[in-house]
This record gives structure tokens, C-alpha cells and sequence, in this order.
């Protein structure tokens, strides 16, 4: 998906069990955000930053949601394990991710894999993509700051 298009109206299955769709959140902003795997440093330190960081990007409008491959349990256990406060999609069969075009080869180590690329989508009022942040500009360890600094902008 590219700026300027609406996301998807049924974003999938959180870590709870709960469907979760894009009309949930009419009338307000959203970060949706693609990582590769649950309970890795990379993720890990991605989600605890956006968790950090809830309030501030609250005040400023909007909601969060994560999605990835794993399954709802391994979702459930990070979320639990981490602290979080926002839906994590369990996107097994990659429906969302195909959809959102987060689902593609990427080299890791020399080698080429299929898999999650690691991306962020700040969602309007109306579920369109305003920005995305790619896999080269995400710094996992302060991404909520980078969000925060371009809607302040």
C-alpha cells in the first residue's frame, strides 16, 4: 500500500481474540506497525518503545495496533510478558501483511528469505496512509521517537 490509500477494513485477530477492523478506529489516528517476530531484541525493544511512549502518542490522537506472523498465543505471551497495552495481531496466513505490502524477500546475513519487513503506517481520522516509515528508517530502540517527531512537525 503507498500515502493516499486506505488501509484495509479487517485488520485480523488480536492476541485476545478480538477481530479487529479499521472502522474500529473512525475518528481517530493510527500507528499500524509490521514486525517480523514476536519476543526477539529487534521487536521486543520496537514494542516497549511504542508502549514507553503510549500516552504521548495518545495525547497526539492516536491508537496503536502491531501484526505479525505469530500465532495468537506467542502474541498473547509477548504482550503479557512486555507490558503492552495495544492489539497484536496474529496474521498467520499473511492476509494483512500481503495486503499492506510488508510481505516480501528480504536479505538477512547474505541470504534471502520471504518474511516481514519491518514497517510502520501512521493511519488517519478516515484509514488513510499518510506516512510510512520503512525498514531502513526504523530505529527500534527509539521508534515512538521518531513518530512522535514527525507528527510534531
Amino acid at each position: 500500500m503507498n500515502v493516499g490509500e486506505q488501509i484495509p477494513e479487517i485488520l485480523g485477530i488480536d492476541q485476545d481474540g478480538r477481530e479487529i477492523k479499521r472502522s474500529d478506529y473512525q475518528g481517530r489516528k493510527l500507528i499500524l506497525y509490521s514486525y517480523p517476530k514476536a519476543n526477539t531484541s529487534g521487536c521486543t525493544a520496537e514494542a516497549c518503545s511504542l508502549q514507553a511512549h503510549k500516552a504521548e502518542l495518545e495525547a497526539a490522537g492516536y491508537a496503536i495496533v502491531g501484526v505479525s506472523k505469530d500465532k495468537q498465543a506467542l502474541q498473547k505471551k509477548f504482550a503479557d510478558a512486555q507490558g503492552l497495552e495495544f492489539p497484536l495481531i496474529a496474521d498467520t496466513e499473511t492476509t494483512l501483511l500481503q495486503q499492506l505490502g510488508c510481505w516480501g524477500e528480504k536479505v538477512a546475513c547474505g541470504h534471502r528469505t520471504i518474511g516481514i519487513l519491518r514497517t510502520t503506517y501512521l493511519v488517519n481520522e478516515q484509514g488513510i496512509i499518510e506516512k510510512i516509515f520503512t525498514p531502513k528508517e526504523i530505529k527500534t530502540k527509539i521508534h515512538a521517537e521518531q513518530i512522535l517527531e514527525y507528527i510534531r512537525k
